[in-house]
């Protein structure tokens, strides 16, 4: 796994960056040797923060922790990855097995609002692979980035699609109309 340590508004230390690596080993059986492994630690009074996020083909892992202590942030952020890899084990396991997804880019847009008259700021975009995914795929991977929706290409007919959690903790899926 390639691991890339950035410090935001902090200078890491070499020990810190030997205990990144040495938690983050424990992973390595899990994801395959292209994966890449993003750790942002972020200082902002006196509170600090630890991201990591694991990219795999077809697999991305996130967690983030904040505490007064880097070495605490850390910690609880491996432990946060280690439960979602726990808690998703056997869907993991038939996923990284499965290795025949095919990829997509995601075709987006800006859309704006004609009766309201403003004019509506985006203030980030972001492009991503579009994967072909079953739904309960898709639920899993939104779990796992620990977000409230996921945009997939459904396997079962290729039409793009959105899974999102509801505020009852069930999950929505959103599909185009055919008409």
């Amino acid at each position: 796994m390639k691991i890339t340590i950035t410090g935001r508004k902090v200078n890491l230390k070499d020990n810190f960056k030997h205990l990144v690596e040495k938690k983050l080993s424990r992973f390595d059986r899990i994801f395959a040797e292209d994966a890449e492994a993003n750790v942002v630690v972020t200082v902002e009074h006196n509170r600090q923060t630890v991201e990591i996020t694991i990219r795999q083909p077809g697999m991305i892992c996130r967690a983030e922790s904040t505490d007064m202590e880097m070495n605490d942030a850390l910690d609880q952020v491996v432990s946060a990855l280690g439960r979602q890899i726990r808690k998703n084990k056997t869907k993991l396991a038939k996923r990284l097995h499965s290795g025949s997804l095919d990829q997509y880019v995601e075709e987006y847009f800006n859309s704006e609002d004609p009766d309201e008259g403003k004019e509506y700021e985006v203030v980030r975009n972001k492009k991503f692979f579009v994967q072909r995914l079953s739904i309960d795929e898709a639920i899993l991977q939104m779990n796992m980035l620990g977000h409230q929706f996921f945009l997939f290409r459904n396997e079962e007919d290729g039409e793009i699609n959105v899974v999102y959690k509801r505020k009852d903790g069930k999950y929505g899926l959103l599909e185009p109309d055919q008409e």
